[in-house]
């Protein structure tokens, strides 16, 4: 079963709660924010005929961050298809599988990391394929894609975090700078996210989207978030004090 999921007039979600990626739509074209896994190429590809568009209208992808769960199908759109990859340079590397610090600590409940893996492993998490090329940006950047997607660093789950925000859709697009449902506890809500390099740091930079003032935040793992930026920031505030 293909799950999509239309939030306003302007953003598809392909995935689910688990591994969620977006489409932001225009008259111009299209702008992919996160690729997910590489399995949900399938449903990127369902969304765009729903629509009555091809690959041939998504003009690029703009990655949250270089891991795996978030670059999935962004080389194939690339190698095969011509679209640009943009990634923050600081995360450049780990979008090409370079390496990354171990989080080794984290909470977790087994059913919902069994749920989290069993499903990375259905859409094929075990067989991503690390981008090759990438188009490097930077903190304050708007770029000229579907939706001038406007880049705000968002440091602490890696160094090269980004949040991608979207006036068009009223939207800012998270990546894991927070998550709506932790992948290994289950626990909904707006609150850190696990495997996250410097977890304070995190938690600090998430004051950097407020002024956006958009409605919908939309994370890489969770329910989409309607209430608005602020209120989702204090929730995760305000969880993190709470787990110390």
């Amino acid at each position: 079963m293909v799950a999509i999921m239309e939030l306003n007039a302007s953003v598809r979600r392909i995935g689910n709660d688990i591994v969620a990626a977006y489409l932001v739509v225009t008259p111009e074209g299209v702008t992919v924010i996160d690729a997910g896994l590489a399995g949900h190429w399938h449903e990127l590809l369902a969304e765009l005929t729903s629509m009555g568009r091809t690959l041939d209208d998504v003009k690029g992808v703009v990655l949250t961050h270089g891991d795996s769960d978030h670059v999935g199908f962004a080389e194939r759109l690339r190698r095969d298809h011509g679209v640009p990859v943009y990634v923050h340079a600081s995360d450049a590397g780990r979008a090409k599988g370079g390496p990354k610090p171990a989080n080794t600590k984290q909470s977790m409940r087994l059913g919902p990391l069994l749920g989290f893996m069993a499903y990375a492993l259905r859409k094929g998490g075990m067989r991503t394929a690390w981008l090759t090329e990438v188009v490097e940006v930077h903190d304050g950047e708007t770029l000229d894609l579907p939706g001038a997607p406007q880049i705000i660093g968002l440091p602490g789950h890696s160094e090269g975090s980004i949040a991608v925000y979207v006036p068009v859709a009223d939207a800012v697009f998270v990546g894991d700078g927070l998550t709506t449902r932790h992948v290994l506890t289950g626990k909904k809500g707006p609150q850190p996210a696990p495997f996250t390099d410097e977890p304070d740091r995190a938690i600090t930079s998430l004051r950097g989207i407020v002024g956006t003032g958009a409605k919908w935040v939309l994370p890489g793992h969770g329910a989409p978030w309607s209430s608005g930026v602020e209120a989702a920031v204090v929730a995760v505030e305000t969880a993190a004090r709470a787990a110390k």
